[in-house]
């Protein structure tokens, strides 16, 4: 009896110095987390809110079991409201556009270090395209002349970038041969179209999955005149400036979140095809800059 009773204090003991060991632990993780444990995650906002906000706070929370640190998910006003954020050291880690990634790059230490997979487990791709509805009197892009044209955002690569190649294309000056509005969302470039607002507009492959989510979209609804070649998703980015140590941990829960306890409409909202994260690099982007070169796009005036 006497031996029992010394095993089970042992073992209590060996329990009692394993839990310990695990609360040291983690309290070290913690302190290596900035601002006393947090870590702002930036989102820029291509949905609304609403969407965005509860879908981005499951996958801040699966980031934080990997750091052993507290996520805050931060869905911002504007585009550019996320590339100041993280240049005003408000940001540790975040989401971007392409097109805004390499303003972020280039003004706000942003690095490129994971995306979301494809069903292939590699760096998943979306498209823009230019579309009007049925009744427009619109048949090609060079028709878009002179008419109402919804862009998202002048931060937003399909939202923008991608449009205004395919209107120069046609021999459109989309700075002069169009009536354009910035709506500021894709979200709100397609209610513009979805209400006849506006003749005509940028929808991309993710906001079309999102409406048909919603039930606002359904086939023969809008006429497509032009699609883009696949696009590199959004990358997954760390501020250059981190503590190294930190920084690698951060990358490391990056390029590695399993994303199959997301919902599949989540995951469509979000427009990712696959389970998962996978590492990205800066390169990847470098299209993205040949554009802006082509188009002859000044990117300080878009910060």
């Amino acid at each position: 009896m006497r031996n029992r009773s010394r095993s089970v204090a042992v073992a209590g003991a060996a329990l009692a110095a394993l839990i310990a060991a695990a609360s040291a632990a983690q309290a070290a993780s913690a302190a290596d987390c900035p601002n006393g444990g947090v870590v702002r995650f930036g989102v820029e906002p291509y949905d609304t809110a609403p969407k965005l906000v509860p879908i981005y706070e499951h996958i801040g929370k699966l980031i934080a079991q990997k750091l052993g640190c507290e996520v805050k998910i931060y869905v911002t006003t504007n585009y550019n409201a996320e590339i100041e954020a993280m240049r005003s050291g408000k940001l540790e880690a975040g989401e971007f556009g392409p097109l805004g990634y390499v303003l972020a790059h280039q003004v706000a230490k942003a690095e490129a270090v994971a995306t979301f997979a494809n069903a292939d487990n590699k760096p998943d791709t979306y498209w823009a395209s230019l579309v009007t509805w049925p009744g427009s009197g619109i048949k090609t892009v060079a028709e878009i002349r002179g008419h109402s044209f919804a862009f998202s955002d002048p931060a937003s690569t399909s939202g923008h970038l991608f449009p205004a190649y395919g209107l120069r294309k046609a021999g459109i000056d989309p700075d002069k041969d169009i009536r354009a509005i910035y709506a500021g969302s894709h979200t709100s470039s397609f209610e513009a179209l979805y209400n006849h607002k506006v003749e005509a507009g940028e929808l991309n492959s993710s906001q079309l999955e999102s409406a048909t989510q919603r039930g606002q979209y359904k086939d023969g609804q809008f006429v497509f005149l032009w699609k883009s070649d696949p696009i590199p998703i959004d990358p997954l980015t760390v501020r250059s400036d981190l503590p190294p140590a930190f920084k690698q941990r951060l990358i490391a829960a990056l390029q590695n979140l399993d994303l199959s306890e997301l919902p599949e409409a989540d995951r469509k909202i979000i427009g990712i095809k696959g389970m998962r994260t996978v590492p990205q690099t800066d390169a990847s982007y470098n299209g993205i800059r040949a554009l802006v070169k082509t188009l002859n796009i000044d990117l300080n005036k878009l910060s």
